[in-house]
């Protein structure tokens, strides 16, 4: 099936046809090995936000790939500030991509994960309190959960006064969570960067400067560059471009 803006690919293999569902899902299909993923929206000039939102980005085409990004994955992991920033609610898939994840072996819903080093969470957030199935919070040991937020999802502590990342992530595999698909923020995209755990980054790129002020995708301290591979360029219609990188 197509939906709407067509998607064609340009390399390897370029195509003219339009790439199904089932066409985009087998590009952007699960590894046979531990991976994290990383999806994110940026403008032509490198922003990340308009008017402060990746929302203002993001087209059909982005969000057409973004749903089945998340249909593929074990489980969805988001910093803190962009699940309160963006307003996350609970992660929910219609029906037919909910088939697709019994068809192929999973649990309905991916589980939510979330990085917070302070633990300034609301456990009444639809995030959390409307949840299909039961969050994850990454944080470390100093950090105090506020009221409630025990109740509604399960707190790992990994690391003392920092959020020890790659034994976050270590620990989500041992629950069977293997292929992680990351949304950012940019200062969690920085830090795993820098941890050297980046397997995968699929981009998104709109086709509209806008203009200075918005930050990049990543943030943070400085970390040596990784090198990623190209693996595919999608183009839709209306001039978006579809990338993704991989380690080699």
């Amino acid at each position: 099936m197509t939906v709407g803006i067509p998607i064609r690919r340009l390399w390897p293999e370029p195509s003219t046809q339009p790439l199904d569902d089932a066409a985009l899902t087998s590009l952007y299909g699960r590894a046979d090995e531990p991976r994290l993923r990383v999806n994110f929206v940026s403008s032509l000039d490198g922003a990340v936000t308009v008017d402060g939102y990746s929302a203002g980005l993001s087209g059909e085409p982005d969000k057409r790939v973004f749903g089945l990004l998340r249909m593929v994955c074990d489980a969805l992991v988001v910093a803190a500030g962009t699940l309160r920033h963006e307003g996350y609610r609970a992660v929910r898939l219609n029906e037919r991509r909910r088939a697709w994840r019994r068809a192929n072996g999973l649990a309905e819903y991916p589980t939510l994960v979330v990085v917070s080093g302070s633990l300034d969470l609301d456990p009444a957030q639809a995030a959390f309190a409307d949840a299909p199935t039961r969050p994850v919070v990454l944080t470390h040991a100093d950090a105090d959960p506020p009221p409630g937020l025990t109740d509604v999802a399960d707190v790992l502590r990994c690391g003392v006064e920092r959020v020890d990342l790659a034994a976050g992530l270590a620990e989500l595999h041992r629950r069977g969570l293997t292929q992680l698909l990351c949304e950012g923020g940019p200062h969690l995209l920085g830090a795993l960067t820098a941890a050297d755990l980046v397997d995968e980054l699929c981009l998104t790129v709109a086709p509209l400067l806008a203009g200075p002020g918005p930050g990049r995708i990543t943030a943070g301290d400085a970390a040596p560059p990784r090198h990623l591979a190209l693996r595919h360029v999608l183009a839709a219609e209306d001039g978006v471009l579809l990338l993704r990188h991989a380690r080699r």
